[in-house]
């Protein structure tokens, strides 16, 4: 059996804390201090939704941002994963937010949403 994630330790990593939480954002710098403006955006909306999350920051180590965008074959980061499931990037998570996508996907895998008044 050839499973990458095997062979490739950051793909481990990648595919066992998506494993492990429900909802995953791995992102430039921490969900309290984003360090670029699609990954604050990204924090901000899911902070909005109310939705509790991981925030797994990617400038820690090279080989995770570069594994991070091999995993999905997604060249771009922030990345959201729901329930194990790729999302997409920063402009996907603001247009399913914007039109409600985002908080039903969240709703129909079960996660929990705070709401903010």
């Amino acid at each position: 059996m050839t499973d990458q994630a095997v062979a490739d330790p950051v793909h481990a990593f990648i595919a066992d804390t998506i494993g492990q939480h429900d909802v995953v954002l791995f992102m430039k710098g921490t969900p309290d201090a984003p360090r670029c403006g699609f990954s604050s955006l990204s924090v901000q909306i899911l902070d909005h939704v109310g939705a509790s999350f991981v925030g797994v920051d990617v400038l820690q180590d090279e080989a995770l941002r570069e594994g991070i965008k091999t995993f999905t074959d997604w060249p771009t980061i922030p990345q959201l994963y729901v329930k194990g499931e790729f999302v997409g990037g920063s402009d996907i998570i603001r247009e399913m937010f914007n039109s409600g996508e985002l908080q039903t996907l969240m709703a129909d895998k079960g996660v929990p949403l705070g709401q903010e008044d």
